[in-house]
């Protein structure tokens, strides 16, 4: 299970900060830029990289662009990092 885009997407402080925002519900992209002092540009680019890494889904509706989380992608990932929980039993 590949999660090399994942893992870079993840690895921005400011992507990190858009996901924080997404998890409250889908947002226009002009709300989430309305959070950053960045140029509309910047944040382009940081949400076709979570849109790469299949972290967020994008939806048009009229005039408008919504950026909402992938929460499948999420749930795979922690499966993924769950195998590596210490607290396991191991078998003997």
């Amino acid at each position: 299970m590949p999660f090399a885009d994942t893992f870079k997407a993840l690895s921005d402080p400011a992507r990190r900060e858009i996901l924080e925002l997404l998890k409250n519900g889908r947002l226009s992209a002009g709300d989430i830029a309305s959070k950053f002092n960045m140029t509309g540009a910047t944040i382009s680019y940081h949400l076709s990289i979570l849109k790469k890494a299949d972290l967020v889904r994008e939806n048009r509706e009229k005039n408008f662009i919504f950026y909402e989380l992938n929460t499948s992608v999420f749930e795979e990932l922690m499966m993924w990092l769950g195998q590596f929980n210490s607290n396991k039993k191991k078998s003997k």
